[in-house]
């Protein structure tokens, strides 16, 4: 059995996804229907759609971004308050 060919990566204008986006966004054609009759797939019209969203601050949803931002920023922040006995057993000079 031949190998397929992969299908080569498709890049699509802003312009194109906004009208897209304005297509699914006036609700007389569903996401699968927008994305069967102009060719992107439904999976890339539902994260433009959901982008679109988040963009305009209707969706109260964190990004990709911002998540990887709120991720490490809270590694540099520490899990708990040490107790004081913690505290006093780090200052302790070490004995030989």
């Amino acid at each position: 059995m031949a190998k397929k060919k992969p299908r080569r990566r498709r890049s699509f204008t802003p312009e194109f996804r906004a009208e897209i986006v304005e297509l699914c966004r006036r609700g007389d054609r569903s996401i699968s229907e927008v994305a069967k009759n102009f060719d992107p797939t439904e999976t890339s019209v539902r994260q433009w759609a959901r982008q679109a969203e988040i963009d305009a601050d209707e969706r109260n949803e964190l990004t990709t971004t911002s998540l990887v931002s709120a991720k490490a920023e809270q590694a540099h922040r520490p899990r708990r308050t040490p107790t004081s006995a913690e505290v006093r057993h780090r200052e302790a000079p070490e004995r030989q």
